[in-house]
């Protein structure tokens, strides 16, 4: 009996010593802030919870949307039994023990299971794989939360048997709501601006607006009660919060930053750049991707393009960070107001298609190599004509195999470069609408 009196009086100290955003978590549905499009009446994910006819789902969300509250939500409305673990810290082991522990409550007492696993994209395939019977069979309800791209870090079969809800970063009208909570609770005021501007700088993120709510309440006690938070003190409390995104969240800033550059818009291409820097990025994959992109949406229309980025992903190497962000920022800015062309990449696509469906592709015989006893007599290099004893420069002679001849891969654009070269290049012969494209090209 003591030890229970003993434990309860732990509890309540506890609970009155935890984290704001501990204190604060909804304890039911209509306490949820934001994700109304899952929780508002008549909205899926909430009809589930309120007829207690949950199936395997995924939680997918940024950090301090939710995920966990939900979980716990469902905890006390379920007739199941709610079983935790963190893919943080559990292994293969602890995730058999739960499922025969379900197994045998189920035996028992025909009572279900429900199996809350946070991060669960910290558990490998191995892992995950030991999950899949039991979610099969029914044995365990999972409920999986996760920050990062559950495509990219589930296993599909889990995956396939789970359904996927997404949990959106909160508004900053949600944000203002949830601060206004937590200086309830904390018995304290706050000026207006200083309310906005921790929902501006929270990111969405509810549980770091909640703890900067804590900290800018500290601050203001300082100068006694009653307790009222200004401007400062939310900005005292408001430290730089570090940019991070996950696997989904890399891909999404790559390809922004790359279509921004395509697109020839410097500053977005500089301000995704930031962004992956800022992250912890891995500048030699930024430094590829623009040597990449110098060729394929550049090209010939501005070749010092190449160059340029060759020359950045070189500094990367040879001067490291945090100075090599300037020779990327460099490389950033001249491709992003290069003139563009995907000529060179799409005549590579369409010469290899060309290569794979071609007929035998003979190489003719003035272009074999006759420098070898007998080659002449083979009929190798007879015929060939040297493009520089030509007055020209350019010899009209076959280069092609037969069954290729009049076909043409490269059609230089009429942009930067590309717009002047084909109007002498002799391998194409311009149009007069062609003609007229080019004047006036860089």
């Amino acid at each position: 009996m003591s030890d229970d009196l003993f434990s309860a009086a732990a509890d309540q100290r506890l609970a009155g010593r935890s984290p704001l955003a501990a204190r604060l978590r909804p304890i039911n549905l209509d306490e949820v802030v934001g994700q109304e499009h899952l929780l508002a009446p008549g909205r899926p994910l909430r009809a589930l919870i309120e007829s207690d006819r949950l199936s395997s789902v995924i939680f997918w969300g940024p950090p301090g949307t939710g995920k966990t509250s939900l979980a716990r939500l469902i905890a006390s409305t379920t007739d199941k039994t709610f079983a935790e673990l963190s893919a943080v810290t559990a292994t293969v082991k602890d995730v058999r023990e739960q499922i025969a522990a379900a197994r045998q409550r189920l035996g028992e007492r025909g009572a279900g299971t429900i199996l809350f696993l946070d991060e669960v994209h910290r558990f490998n395939k191995a892992q995950q794989d030991t999950l899949l019977p039991a979610v099969e069979d029914g044995l365990i309800v999972l409920i999986g939360a996760t920050t990062e791209n559950p495509h990219f870090e589930v296993n599909p079969p889990l995956m396939s048997r789970s359904t996927l809800f997404r949990l959106h970063a909160l508004t900053e009208a949600a944000i203002v709501t949830l601060i206004d909570r937590g200086l309830d609770v904390e018995g304290a005021g706050a000026d207006d601006d200083a309310r906005n501007h921790l929902a501006a700088q929270s990111g969405g993120d509810g549980r770091h607006a909640l703890t900067s709510v804590e900290v800018a309440v500290a601050l203001a006690a300082q100068r006694g009660r009653p307790i009222h938070v200004t401007l400062a003190d939310a900005e005292g409390a408001v430290d730089a919060k570090a940019v991070r995104y996950g696997r989904d969240g890399h891909y999404d800033v790559i390809s922004a930053f790359i279509k921004s550059i395509r697109g020839s818009d410097a500053d977005a291409g500089l301000y995704w750049l930031a962004r992956m820097l800022a992250a912890g990025e891995d500048a030699r994959f930024i430094a590829r991707r623009l040597v990449i992109l110098a060729s394929e949406d550049i090209g010939m229309a501005d070749p010092q393009a190449l160059l340029i980025a060759d020359a950045a992903a070189r500094a990367v190497e040879f001067v490291g960070l945090p100075e090599a962000q300037l020779n990327l920022a460099h490389a950033v800015v001249h491709l992003a107001t290069s003139p563009k062309s995907n000529r060179v990449t799409v005549g590579l696509g369409a010469a290899q298609r060309a290569a794979r469906q071609a007929g035998t592709g003979d190489v003719p015989a003035p272009l074999r190599d006759g420098h070898y006893q007998g080659a002449e007599s083979l009929g190798h290099g007879v015929g060939y004509r040297y493009p520089h004893d030509e007055p020209s420069g350019w010899s009209d002679q076959q280069y092609l195999p037969d069954e290729l001849v009049g076909e043409q891969f490269y059609r230089p654009s009429a942009h930067g470069r590309e717009g002047r070269l084909r109007l002498w290049w002799p391998g194409h012969q311009p149009t007069d609408d062609e003609t007229s494209e080019s004047e006036g090209t860089l």
